[in-house]
This record gives structure tokens, C-alpha cells and sequence, in this order.
């Protein structure tokens, strides 16, 4: 992330506001020490964003740094490319089944690591497309398989 200090700024109130709601459904739910993972290693990403403007795991910030609301699809190349792009995949019998995968696998570790203190929920919206929001992006594509699913037909 490239961004003015301005921005950084906000996303970091942005992320303390966020750390304090979840540390309270921590403590609500006596998960003491999720609570103290996820405010030590919250406290330092927000100390190195605002001495160094990065942090390791910078990425999973990416809703509260971005300003986009919570739970919208995440910025995409397909966001840049213009209106009559064509999409040519190739072995699409592979790529079409780990397209499909791609979100719940992902949800299902991040969850993971929300629930156990690692990071907060905004983490969540730092993930691949599910298939049909994909499938709103993709206007014109050519599967290309000596195998194809039914999908590809």
C-alpha cells in the first residue's frame, strides 16, 4: 500500500476502534488470552504503520487502509482492466474447480485466526473473489482443456 499519511491516520483510528470492539467480545466471552495476542500484535502493526508506514502482514489491514466499507469484494486486476477485455484460461477443466475453492478455503483460515486472536475481523476482507463475484468480472473468456467440465461446455 502507497498512500498519503492522512489516510494511514484514519485507517489507524479506523483499526483501534476496531481492536476495542473485538477485545470486548473477547473479554465478554473470557478469552483472555485471545485477547491479549490480538492486542499486542494489533498495538505493534499500528505502531510500525505509523513510524515506518508498513508492517509485516500489512495486507490484512487492506479494508481499513483501502476506506472501503466492510464485507465488499477486495480490489482486483480485473478492477483495471477496461470493459472488453478477453479472459483466455488455460487447462480451465483445473483452474475453473480452484477458482470455485478459493474463498471458502481462505475464510475458513482467516476465521480461524479471528476467532484465535491472530487478527481482527477486517482481516476477513482481504480475500480472493467468490465465484460469482468472479463470474460478474469475467464478460468474455475462452476456457481452453482437452477435458472440460460441464461449466467449460
Amino acid at each position: 500500500f502507497v498512500m498519503p499519511e492522512d489516510r494511514i491516520k484514519h485507517a489507524v483510528e479506523r483499526i483501534r476502534e476496531e481492536l476495542q470492539e473485538q477485545l470486548a467480545k473477547f473479554r465478554e466471552q473470557g478469552k483472555l488470552l485471545e485477547a491479549q495476542r490480538l492486542n499486542a500484535r494489533t498495538r505493534f502493526d499500528i505502531e510500525m504503520l505509523q513510524e515506518v508506514g508498513h508492517c509485516p502482514g500489512i495486507e490484512n489491514y487492506s479494508q481499513p487502509l483501502s476506506g472501503r466499507p466492510r464485507g465488499l469484494p477486495p480490489y482486483t486486476l480485473y478492477d483495471f482492466f477496461p470493459d472488453d477485455y478477453l479472459l483466455v484460461i488455460d487447462e480451465s477443466h483445473v483452474t475453473i474447480p480452484q477458482v470455485r475453492a478459493m474463498w471458502a478455503g481462505d475464510h475458513s483460515r482467516k476465521s480461524n485466526l479471528v476467532e484465535h486472536g491472530f487478527r481482527l475481523p477486517s482481516a476477513l476482507d482481504n480475500r480472493p473473489l467468490k465465484f460469482e463475484e468472479w463470474e460478474e468480472r469475467v464478460k468474455q473468456v475462452v476456457f481452453v482443456s482437452a477435458t472440460p467440465g460441464e461449466y467449460e461446455l
